[in-house]
């Protein structure tokens, strides 16, 4: 089971608020995607939240493209930003990102945006979004959520 940004904020919309705040902070972050070989690939990428859609932009023929051809399955990592502090806690994504192919989508895009051209764009759907983060000095929370299921919190010390 997958779902797009808007139904992930519309179901949990205090934990998507983080999530997005966290990716917001910084302009870089860190997408995995599977090699050929099955291995996986870290590059660095910038995720865009518009119109209700989590949006990753790529170079032309950029090896985490042809990745995601290959296999749509990705992880997305915010970054964490300088030093230890990790504001928000710790963000991570995961899910399958689909080349878009609707000129008149991918048209929109172009206008709001002005990507350099050419270059591939990606829809995800997410399976799962996690944040991690130390509450009380004591505590490491995981925020976890799924498609169709609630936010789950487990804490330990």
């Amino acid at each position: 089971m997958a779902a797009n940004w808007d139904t992930f904020a519309t179901a949990e919309p205090d934990l998507a608020g983080i999530v997005e705040h966290r990716f917001r902070a910084f302009t870089h972050h860190v997408l995995a995607t599977l090699r050929k070989d099955g291995a996986p690939r870290t590059s660095g990428i910038e995720a865009d939240f518009r119109g209700g859609e989590l949006w990753l932009g790529m170079m032309w023929n950029s090896l985490k493209a042809l990745d995601l051809h290959r296999d749509p399955r990705f992880a997305l990592q915010a970054n964490p930003g300088e030093g230890t502090g990790m504001g928000g806690g710790d963000v991570r994504i995961a899910g399958r990102a689909y080349e878009v192919t609707d000129p008149a989508v991918k048209g929109r895009y172009v206008k709001e945006v002005e990507p350099p051209e050419p270059f591939h764009l990606f829809r995800t759907e997410l399976t799962e979004v996690v944040r991690t983060y130390v509450e009380d000095d004591t505590y490491l929370v995981a925020q976890v959520w799924k498609p169709g299921e609630p936010v789950r919190t487990l804490k330990r010390t």
